[in-house]
């Protein structure tokens, strides 16, 4: 190929710039205007949320949401352990602890399983979380059903961190409307994009004026500046959201690339052993953010690591799923929760075994199949000896 083939790039519906012109020509450059007015109404539409406050990014959204239960020092946090350290880092902001749960095989996302024995140990103990973070992951929903009945059998808060999976849905439902909180992304690499930013959507409209209250620096109503709380500088630029606005109008053709992309390569690997495409959960529709894949290494003699050089050598960008939050060294204290009681939790595995590929809406057909030919060459060219084998298990053990 003469250019890389990227792993998500943003892709433009060639609007944006009037928005933008828009915010120009009214100069309505702050974190105020119509471009953010607008924004935050499709998104409440499209998601059918009570309210919306856009943000920031998606971080300043969970930081948000964690700020509005109350999470402070003493205080613990479950989270998914499988996701990007941006789902659990806001809870160190508030000084608060956190407890990571494993996945399941069926979703890759949070373990019901793990939660429920995490929140009968935390009720022995008179000390449950103040929430839960439930993260959907590369746009595949997790098991809401039985995440949200233990979580309000216990009666502890649901944030869902849905960054990845905006436009997906379980049920029927969209993504991130299910929890108490739920939290969009839209970074460069997302389904839409803003640029930089995010949005915050709650089922209490009441909690998102005291969301907007807050990443508008807490100012008081005074004909002086007055401040009676900590806020932040979170709010979304009204420039931002004339892309936002943009990009919410060609959000189904987004997804409906992506999800294109996922069943191409399902289907031009199916003959493939070695290769898994990531799950998709019955009466669920993903977004297929990225098209993610697990090898058997005992077959192909090869690491995720080893195909990512071999695939980036050809020019073509890939890169293996997220290390589990609990084996990171900054949060290599924190408790964690295995999808079965002793045995090797779910996300270890597929961070041993998983690679993302390229995934974007924008891919064109040729694109797709010099990606497909060049994974299938490069594992058909490999012998996968047990040497080989050995070799490449321990390059991933390293990494912990």
């Amino acid at each position: 190929m003469k250019k890389a083939i990227l792993l998500s790039t943003p892709h433009m519906s060639g609007k944006e710039q009037d928005y933008i012109q828009e915010a120009f020509d009214t100069n309505w450059i702050s974190p105020l205007g119509a471009n953010v007015t607008e924004f935050e109404r499709k998104i409440k539409e499209y998601t059918g949320a009570s309210a919306v406050c856009a943000t920031s990014s998606g971080t300043a959204a969970i930081h948000l949401a964690l700020r509005l239960l109350e999470v402070g020092r003493g205080d613990t946090v479950f989270c998914s352990s499988f996701t990007f350290i941006a789902s659990a880092s806001p809870i160190k902001y508030l000084g608060a602890d956190v407890t990571f749960i494993d996945s399941e095989p069926e979703t890759w996302n949070m373990s019901p399983q793990a939660l429920e024995r995490a929140l009968a140990d935390a009720k022995k103990e008179h000390h449950l979380p103040k929430a839960v973070i439930i993260v959907h992951l590369y746009g595949q929903s997790a098991q809401m059903d039985e995440l949200v009945t233990i979580c309000q059998f216990y009666g502890v808060p649901i944030i869902e961190d849905a960054a990845e999976s905006m436009g997906s849905t379980y049920k029927g439902q969209q993504s991130g409307t299910f929890g108490d909180f739920g939290i969009y992304s839209f970074n460069g690499n997302k389904i839409i994009t803003t640029s930089g930013g995010g949005a915050l959507v709650a089922k209490d409209p009441e909690m998102i004026e005291k969301a907007v209250f807050l990443a508008t620096q807490a100012k008081e109503e005074a004909p002086h500046y007055q401040h009676e709380t900590v806020g932040y500088n979170y709010r979304m630029s009204n420039i931002l959201a004339g892309i936002g606005r943009a990009q919410m109008e060609v959000l189904d053709n987004r997804i409906a690339a992506r999800q294109n992309n996922f069943r191409f390569y399902a289907d031009q690997w199916k003959h493939i052993q070695e290769i898994e495409m990531m799950p998709e959960l019955p009466n669920s529709v993903s977004n297929h953010w990225l098209s993610a894949i697990t090898l058997d290494s005992e077959k192909t003699g090869m690491t995720p690591y080893d195909v990512m050089d071999k695939m980036q050598e050809l020019g073509i960008e890939t890169r293996v799923l997220w290390k589990p939050l609990h084996s990171q060294p900054v949060f290599a204290t924190m408790p964690f929760y295995e999808h079965i009681q002793g045995e090797e939790a779910v996300c270890e595995k597929l961070f041993h075994e998983g690679l993302c590929l390229p995934s974007g809406s924008n891919l064109t057909q040729t694109e797709l199949d010099y990606v497909s030919k060049a994974l299938e060459t490069i594992l058909k060219n490999n012998h996968g000896s047990v040497v080989q084998h050995a070799i490449a298990k321990a390059r991933v053990m390293e990494s912990f």
